[in-house]
């Protein structure tokens, strides 16, 4: 979040269509007239039309397709929103779309590794760009660190948080969501997958974000739990935490564009905040991580200069990463800042345990306070915490981590993260226990559904 605009040299982004398209009330259950003449309930006339506008108050369940969403579309009043596997949701380019699900409603995309659904832009190749719509928000009832109801950002308006740890806001499997992230307004953006309040019960896992003009994804408070997430290309940071989000994610990974970041603000691999302004309002922003891969620019010709930091732990939040390699980020690869942030990692309340750690630049990083300095992080996370620093990103051995048209972020032979050469593995409760360290081992959970195209081959 707090993010301004695209910085490409070669792309303008229109967003003055960002409005919210409500169909009449005649398409509810009474032989209403939708888009291009269809009639019946909401679910015939979306089938038939093949376009999705408008209120989603009742269930609707879609076979497999090609939809064009148009405008802002909510589901709520209790509604289940379901796609099926190889659909393909386009936006519309004039009225870009966006999907909402508010709190107590649910979508079930559950797409297969051979048959993803894809979230995408309306333009024809190689006119599509970051931007061209808005994204997918799921606001559930799970706790977050505001004493008053949260509004969700983006020009949104929504509700979202209360009390229930185990709130369901539906699954999202096998999904790719391409050339997302509208600004409704300066510093209020849809990401490629907002999560706001959303509860345990919601399944999140192997969804790919590409090319979004804002945060790959961010958890606005929350529980959730997801596996199996890719951040490819991101404008600002690839995974944002504020307002209490204190679940759990395993296997992440990271993977920058050098020639794309945003221009209003800094592309981080994390960023992290209990809040906007640094309060230590419970429950702390706490996330736990385990089995990521971090691939940032790393160093390559023409890399612009907002890519910024590996993690960006700040505002008093507490955190844990564990059993991840960091590579190739522009100005610093394990960041923290403030006193409030510092003193959790003093005194453990935040961990960096088991870890491959590179950067271009600053290896180990810390700003705005006092407590403790770079020096002593480092040889605290090369002792204790059983990390390992190393020079060149090459050192880690993994097969092609940087390559944007076919990447590769298996581990080699005799890399640091096997498990005959990794000095340990730190077990987290309720984590799949793993024999290597990063997103990937021996099995590549990569292939069949994800999608992988530099900018120069987009837009």
């Amino acid at each position: 979040m707090k993010k301004l605009i695209l910085a490409l040299s070669v792309i303008s982004v229109t967003f003055s269509a960002c409005v919210k398209v409500e169909i009449d009330d005649s398409t509810v259950n009474n032989g209403g007239t939708g888009p291009t003449g269809c009639t019946g309930t909401k679910e015939q006339i979306i089938t038939c039309s093949k376009v999705i506008t408008g209120v989603i108050d009742e269930n609707v369940s879609l076979p497999k397709g090609k939809y064009t969403l148009k405008g802002y579309v909510f589901v709520n009043n209790r509604a289940v929103l379901t796609i099926a596997a190889g659909s393909t949701i386009v936006s519309d380019s004039i009225q870009k779309g966006a999907l909402i699900v508010e709190r107590n409603s649910r979508l079930f995309a559950e797409g297969t590794a051979a048959d993803p659904i894809i979230f995408t832009s309306g333009k024809s190749a190689g006119t599509r760009a970051p931007g061209d719509w808005g994204g997918i928000v799921l606001l559930g009832n799970a706790p977050t660190n505001r004493s008053t109801t949260p509004i969700i950002e983006g020009g949104i308006n929504s509700e979202y948080g209360g009390s229930v740890v185990a709130d369901n806001s539906g699954t999202l499997t096998y999904v790719r969501i391409e050339f997302a992230g509208i600004a409704a307004d300066p510093n209020s953006e849809i990401n490629g997958l907002t999560c706001g309040g959303v509860g345990s019960g919601t399944k999140l896992e192997n969804i790919q974000v590409s090319y979004g003009n804002d945060d790959a994804y961010e958890f606005f408070g929350g529980t959730v739990n997801p596996k199996y997430l890719i951040a490819f290309a991101t404008a600002d940071d690839d995974f944002d935490f504020d307002f209490g989000y204190s679940g759990r994610i395993q296997f992440g990974i990271s993977l920058r564009d050098p020639l794309f970041v945003d221009g209003g603000d800094a592309g981080n691999g994390i960023e992290c905040d209990n809040d906007g302004t640094g309060t230590v309002a419970s429950p702390r922003t706490r996330p736990q991580l385990s089995n990521f891969t971090f691939c940032g620019p790393n160093g390559a010709v023409g890399t612009l200069g907002n890519h910024n930091f590996n993690t960006r732990w700040r505002r008093s939040t507490h955190f844990v990463l564990r059993n991840s390699i960091l590579l190739g980020y522009a100005k610093g690869g394990f960041q923290f800042e403030s006193d409030s942030t510092a003193q959790a990692y003093i005194d453990g309340r935040s961990s960096f345990r088991h870890n491959l750690v590179h950067a271009v630049t600053e290896p180990y990083k810390v700003s705005s306070t006092t407590l403790i300095n770079a020096a002593t992080v480092r040889s605290t996370a090369e002792a204790a915490d059983s990390c390992k620093t190393m020079s060149n990103a090459a050192d880690a051995m993994l097969e092609n981590p940087f390559n944007l048209n076919a990447p590769n972020f298996m581990p080699k032979a005799g890399s640091p993260a096997t498990a005959t050469n990794a000095a340990s593995f730190y077990k987290l409760p309720n984590f799949t226990v793993t024999a290597y360290i990063g997103a990937v081992g021996t099995t590549n959970w990569l292939q069949g559904w994800t999608s992988f195209t530099p900018k120069a081959n987009v837009y």
